[in-house]
C-alpha cells in the first residue's frame, strides 16, 4: 500500500467514526486490535468508541496532522466539544473543551491492527481551572 493509499483509508476511517458508522468499522479495523498495548478486538475497540460517544455526544473527529509511512500513520486530532459529566475523570460536566490527541496506528492486511493514543489532558485541565476562576 502507498503513502496516500494508507492516508485515504485513514481518512475513510476518520469519517466513519464520524458519522457513527459502526457496522462498517470492520472495513478498517482488523478483528484483533489492540489500542495501549491492551488487546480489545474489534467488538470491544468499537464498545469504547461507542462509550466516547454516549460521553461526548457533539464528538467530532478532526484530523490536524497526519503522516503516512506504510504500514504506518502518525496523526494529531483534533477535537472541540462537550462531555456530558467526567472525562478523563475530570468534572468537565457539560463545559465546551479543546484538546488533542496524539494518535499512531500500525496497519495489517490493509486494517487499523495496534493504535497507541495520547490525549493532552493537561489542556483541559487548564481550560476547566480558567473556567472556575
Amino acid at each position: 500500500m502507498t503513502r496516500d493509499d494508507l492516508a485515504d483509508l485513514y481518512r475513510g476511517y476518520i469519517a466513519c467514526l464520524n458519522r457513527q458508522d459502526w457496522p462498517a468499522l470492520g472495513q478498517f479495523v482488523h478483528e484483533s486490535v489492540a489500542h495501549n498495548a491492551r488487546q480489545v478486538g474489534l467488538p470491544g475497540y468499537r464498545a469504547m468508541l461507542e462509550q466516547d460517544y454516549r460521553e461526548i455526544p457533539d464528538l467530532h473527529f478532526n484530523i490536524a496532522l497526519l503522516i503516512s509511512d506504510p504500514p504506518n500513520i502518525a496523526a494529531r486530532l483534533q477535537f472541540d466539544c462537550t462531555p456530558a459529566g467526567t472525562f478523563l475523570a475530570l468534572p468537565v460536566n457539560g463545559k465546551r473543551v479543546s484538546f488533542s490527541e496524539n494518535v499512531f496506528y500500525e496497519f495489517r492486511e490493509g486494517k487499523i491492527w495496534r493504535v497507541w493514543s495520547v490525549i493532552e489532558k493537561t489542556a483541559i485541565e487548564a481550560q476547566l481551572s480558567r473556567a472556575e476562576s
